[in-house]
């Protein structure tokens, strides 16, 4: 029986079969010994000893999934007897920071291809890992595609991708089950299917009965499967992954208010927060001169993210805190204590105001026994389209219109962050170091 485990590997090549016809057997072989899935599968809710797959057949079968730490060595099965098209399975009694294989049976007990997957790393743990993170990736054009291919060339198959980070609008125009179909599982199966996913819920998932089909679509942690404070919800919710404690919050949806829910629920879950880094990640973002203006009137959800929420940011130690919304690339420097309209920003409000960059003018620093030592603001709206906007904000070192996404490197004391457009082209990068 041939399985194929999905990462990049070097195969090889027999001398006395014409390559053309090796091919055919293979493809053939691939055909007719693994089920084919319409959706999947694709890794949700990881912690260091669990994670979720899901997947969807093409008929109502019943669930299992063989897995073990060796692909030959598949000796662990998770089964589930209901029969359903839309499959849901944990993983349990997995060790921290461990590669494992996994394959799906389908129906009539044929093996889907054989994938790996890295667990999180144990909570505190400081070994480098990193994170990609895409913002309104929804086209499923050859845009969302040449972002795609720009990060599996940086990439290059020599580093784990660890975590996955959507940050909303991840399948236009009302983020319903065929758009996300097209958008998400057409576009990114080899990623869904070895790198953990969460994502926030963006302002196109909501025209979608309230965004039903989104949290019908993910798993998310609401009882603090992986750390951080239980939220008792999947529209915002915590988690730790080593040293980083990650926060996503509902700039859509939940209440903004400072007697609000998610709001009170937020500051206990900081308060309780003892990791190194805290990144938070949400939709609409509090500075923005993109194709949305954070100064405008009618951005109400962007104006209450910045006056109710950058306060708590300041006041807990967030590091980085990354949004989409507006389609373009923007960064911030250094900033703290900026609640109002662009026009009112002070110099008194940059805690650095150089570019982070090593090879400049010096990375960010900060120090471990202060909370109150600035934050990053990035807007990552550009993986699926760009579009207007002054990109003119004077919280922002640089600002782009440009295709893009961000590569995320997390090791112990230091996090290095790079904007990567099509081409394979580094368009912005910078360094925050704590003492």
């Amino acid at each position: 029986m041939l399985t194929t485990l999905l990462k990049p590997h070097k195969s090889k090549r027999t001398r006395t079969i014409p390559l053309h016809l090796v091919l055919v057997l293979l493809i053939t072989g691939f055909l007719s010994a693994c089920e084919k899935l319409p959706r999947g599968p694709y890794l949700q809710n990881p912690s260091s000893d669990s994670i979720v797959v899901r997947w969807r057949s093409s008929d109502a079968t019943a669930s299992t999934v063989e897995y073990g730490i060796a692909e030959n060595a598949l000796n662990q099965t998770v089964t589930d007897s209901n029969q359903t098209e839309n499959h849901e399975l944990t993983l349990t009694g997995l060790s921290p920071g461990t590669e494992y294989f996994y394959r799906i049976i389908g129906k009539d007990g044929q093996p889907t291809s054989t994938y790996s997957f890295k667990t999180p790393l144990a909570e505190g743990d400081q070994s480098a890992f990193r994170v990609w993170i895409i913002g309104d990736s929804g086209t499923a054009n050859q845009d969302a595609k040449d972002v795609r291919d720009a990060f599996y060339d940086f990439n290059n198959g020599e580093k784990q991708t660890d975590l996955w980070l959507m940050l909303g609008d991840n399948a236009y125009t009302f983020g319903n089950d065929a758009e996300y179909q097209k958008a998400v599982f057409e576009i990114y199966p080899e990623t869904l299917a070895t790198t953990p996913l969460y994502s926030t819920i963006g302002n196109h998932e909501v025209l979608s009965f309230g965004g039903s089909p989104y949290f019908d679509i993910f798993t998310l942690p609401t009882a603090a499967e992986a750390g951080g404070i239980p939220s008792g919800t999947e529209a915002y919710y915590s988690f730790n992954y080593g040293n980083v404690h990650f926060v996503c919050l509902d700039s859509e949806k939940a209440s903004r208010a400072t007697n609000g829910a998610m709001y009170n629920w937020l500051i206990s879950d900081l308060q309780a927060n003892a990791q190194d880094w805290t990144i938070v990640f949400f939709h609409q973002p509090p500075y923005s001169k993109g194709s949305h203006d954070s100064d405008s009137s009618g951005e109400s959800h962007m104006t209450q993210m910045r006056e109710n929420f950058v306060p708590v940011f300041d006041d807990y130690g967030v590091d980085l805190v990354f949004s989409g919304h507006s389609h373009a690339y923007e960064r911030s420097h250094l900033l703290k204590s900026h609640t109002g309209k662009s026009d009112t920003l002070t110099a008194s409000m940059l805690v650095d105001d150089g570019g982070g960059r090593e090879d400049g003018n010096g990375a960010y620093e900060k120090l471990f026994s202060q909370t109150q030592n600035g934050v990053v603001y990035t807007v990552a709206g550009s993986s699926g389209k760009i579009s207007g906007g002054d990109l003119d904000h004077p919280a922002h070192f640089i600002s782009l219109r440009e295709l893009g996404s961000v590569v995320l490197d997390v090791s112990s004391n230091r996090i290095d962050v790079q904007f990567i457009s099509p081409g394979n082209i580094e368009r912005d990068h910078y360094t925050v170091v704590k003492y």
